[in-house]
């Protein structure tokens, strides 16, 4: 199993923007084969840090998650309103 956290800094003003398309995201996402966590998130001290908690069944359902269609017109979509690039931070239980 594969757990992640990819956070988005958002420029000011793009906030909500960015989390729409985060939640049109979502959906997709979740149907996906091999996806068993997909839930957008806000951070409650930043309104500009934009998290996806993640959970997949193998790196490999991830990659594809990466090369979808409706992932990467996301990522087309959002581009011109991040501070910079996402960041993914890869977890595991204790």
């Amino acid at each position: 199993m594969v757990k992640l956290i990819a956070r988005l800094q958002v420029k000011p003003g793009q906030e909500e923007f960015v989390a729409e398309a985060l939640k049109e995201l979502a959906g997709p996402s979740r149907a996906e084969a091999g996806c068993i966590r997909y839930e957008p998130c806000r951070a409650k001290e930043d309104p500009a840090a934009l998290l996806v908690l993640e959970e997949w069944e193998s790196q490999e359902a991830l990659d594809a998650h990466m090369a979808t269609p409706h992932f990467q017109a996301f990522v087309g979509k959002i581009g011109e309103a991040l501070a910079g690039p996402p960041s993914l931070e890869f977890i595991e239980p204790l």
